[in-house]
């Protein structure tokens, strides 16, 4: 018999699963309904394509088994799938694993900012502003959704709405403060970006000459490229 993959906690959908069914049996089509009627399709993504394939994953780990399957007139018989105790015990070592430790990121903001510096300062500027005002547009969508349910729901149900709020307006006032000091001059380093932008402007893109790239680099502080 062939060994059992060692498994990998590393797709939210498959957390996702493992708690539709922790709560009762359903099958593919319901687990994708359900998240997506309560909201956490804006925590988890939910892909049904890919659900298939996450079921079969947590079918073969044995964290969850077949109960049955339901006929709905002349559809296809859908099958059933309920969690086991392993599957339960999974669960919450899987949540109090991504509770309680921090894992490093890489969202792509992050990355674009790291190489702000290929664009100019007025154009970096003006793109900052334009993701304020779309951080600002679905701030306030969230929290419009958050009241018209608030005095229904309780707040457990809402805490993800308001951990990414948290986030968003963490993300839009940090966004913001980087276009003012841009735009006021006070941004360190500012004068050397802006001759930066001059010079390549002058040369095809890569063909700035070296020595004068190697001079931008020693006036950042940063390292030669290895030869």
């Amino acid at each position: 018999m062939a060994a059992k993959r060692a498994f990998r906690r590393v797709n939210p959908l498959m957390l996702a699963v493992l708690a539709q069914l922790w709560e009762r049996p359903m099958h593919p089509y319901q687990i994708s309904q359900t998240l997506k009627q309560r909201g956490k399709d804006g925590s988890v993504r939910i892909n049904y394509g890919a659900l298939y394939p996450v079921v079969e994953s947590l079918l073969a780990q044995g964290f969850i088994e077949v109960v049955g399957a339901e006929q709905d007139g002349n559809r296809p018989a859908r099958t059933v799938y309920r969690i086991t105790e392993s599957g339960a015990a999974e669960l919450r070592d899987w949540l109090r694993a991504w509770i309680s430790e921090p894992e490093k990121e890489y969202p792509r903001f992050m990355a674009a900012l790291s190489f702000l510096p290929v664009l100019g300062p007025e154009e970096a500027a003006a793109l900052l502003r334009r993701r304020v005002s779309v951080l600002d547009k679905r701030i306030t969508e969230i929290r419009d959704i958050e009241e018209s349910v608030v005095s229904w729901l309780p707040e457990i149900l809402l805490i993800e709405s308001n951990y990414e709020v948290r986030m968003l307006c963490a993300d839009r006032d940090f966004t913001a403060e980087v276009a003012d000091r841009i735009e006021s001059g006070a941004l360190g380093g500012l004068d050397g970006w802006r001759a930066m932008t001059a010079l390549a402007a002058k040369h095809p893109p890569g063909q700035i000459p070296q020595n004068l790239a190697d001079l931008f680099l020693e006036e950042w502080g940063m390292p030669k490229p290895p030869s």
